[in-house]
């Protein structure tokens, strides 16, 4: 069902992650309720020092193959199939940040979401998280979906 309450597009960052399926959970529900379009996002990127380690098998199109298949099954898991609402799904190389606030921006989008934690490590430590980032950079609302501790 539309709606026209303004709420065109939702971008959610999908980073693998237990708490990023959580969030994707909670932006197709929004994207429901408004009935937006939900525009899944996935950015990955390979650590320099990968590129000395990784066998010629491992090539930046079969790395993004395999992401897109990734992508595909876990919105297939998360929103349904077939999903009730539009869907779009992109995976890009890039730093995480840049690539969903591009996204923001290319889509003119009404609401970012994203998860609290993701499969940051160290290096969020040191850089700070991908929300954080997001919540102070986006140009439009950003949603941060809290995982609840066991």
């Amino acid at each position: 069902m539309q709606k026209d309450d303004g709420m065109a597009t939702i971008v959610v960052g999908v980073d693998g992650s237990a708490a990023s399926r959580k969030a994707l959970a909670w932006a197709a529900k929004e994207a429901e309720l408004h009935g937006a379009t939900l525009h899944v996002v996935h950015a990955w990127e390979v650590p320099s020092v990968a590129w000395g380690i990784l066998s010629t098998e491992w090539s930046p199109r079969r790395l993004i193959n395999q992401a897109k298949l990734e992508l595909g099954k876990t919105i297939g898991e998360v929103v349904g199939e077939p999903a009730p609402i539009e869907v779009r799904a992109t995976v890009e190389e890039g730093n995480p940040v840049k690539v969903l606030l591009d996204a923001v921006l290319d889509d003119d989008a009404d609401l970012l979401v994203v998860s609290s934690r993701g499969r940051g490590g160290f290096k969020t430590l040191l850089l700070g998280s991908v929300s954080e980032q997001c919540v102070t950079h986006a140009k439009c609302p950003v949603a941060v979906i809290r995982s609840r501790k066991k």
